[in-house]
């Protein structure tokens, strides 16, 4: 006779497995007898197309969202109707956290691509949260990853280089890419150069410009959305600050 338990578990981990989430989401570090619980609150939505709204500024706080497919931008309208790009969320990535305090959405929401989305009622999670120490702390850990989050963007905002703003958004990029479990060094752009730009305060020319030296510098290699991290020493050099001194050193290496 099979362990229904063991069978509950098993359907969950394959359910869970279809957002690659290693390290990032709710699951990954809860107890294994507390997996069920969380089970029962994760619905899911139907799939999304680019461009579609997850939801809008003003929205009531119904649940939190974790993309199992895609990637998501959050955005707020300034009164001239102008975008500006909060931050970008991979999948795996909690978000929807901006209306936890007033209880209402301050930004919107939307698919930059085709997705898939876990949404878990917040106050059923807070619930469960409650009486489950494990899925406590990890709730309150990928809350804090958020939070981090919002500092580093207030970091690459802080820096007046556009060299620096660029090259500081790849390395964050490519980090977020490792914890998922995917590839740091092929990084996938699922967002246009103007979306970047809207994130980090710049022109759409300012932030190609910024590619194309890079790329020229032999510091990344740029094939459309995808980027390849061909010298990290160098990149970090470059969000440091040391624009020149990056530049006159892939300058001196020689070229295969």
């Amino acid at each position: 006779m099979h362990d229904v338990s063991q069978l509950d578990l098993a359907r969950l981990r394959r359910s869970c497995a279809d957002c690659s989430l290693a390290q990032l989401c709710l699951p990954a570090g809860i107890d294994r007898n507390d997996l069920g619980r969380l089970d029962t609150l994760v619905q899911k939505r139907r799939p999304l197309h680019r461009g579609d709204h997850l939801f809008r500024a003003g929205d009531a706080l119904g649940s939190v969202f974790v993309a199992s497919e895609g990637t998501f931008k959050t955005v707020v309208i300034n009164e001239s109707g102008e975008e500006h790009v909060l931050g970008f969320h991979l999948p795996g990535e909690l978000f929807g956290l901006d209306a936890v305090g007033s209880g209402r959405h301050r930004c919107e929401a939307i698919a930059l691509e085709d997705a898939k989305v876990c949404e878990l009622p917040f106050s059923s999670l807070a619930t469960v949260a409650a009486q489950l120490p494990s899925l406590q702390r990890q709730l309150l850990r990928v809350m804090g990853q958020s939070s981090d989050r919002d500092h580093d963007l207030v970091d690459v905002l802080s820096r007046r280089q556009a060299s620096e703003r660029i090259a500081l958004f790849l390395l964050g990029l490519r980090d977020r890419y490792r914890r998922i479990g995917q590839s740091g060094e092929d990084v996938h752009l699922p967002m246009s150069r103007e979306e970047i730009g809207r994130h980090l305060g710049l022109a759409l020319e300012t932030v190609s410009r910024g590619f194309s030296r890079l790329h020229e510098d032999g510091v990344i290699d740029v094939r459309g959305r995808h980027v390849r991290v061909l010298d990290e020493a160098a990149l970090r050099t470059a969000a440091s600050g040391c624009e020149q001194d990056a530049h006159k050193a892939s300058r001196a290496r020689p070229r295969a």
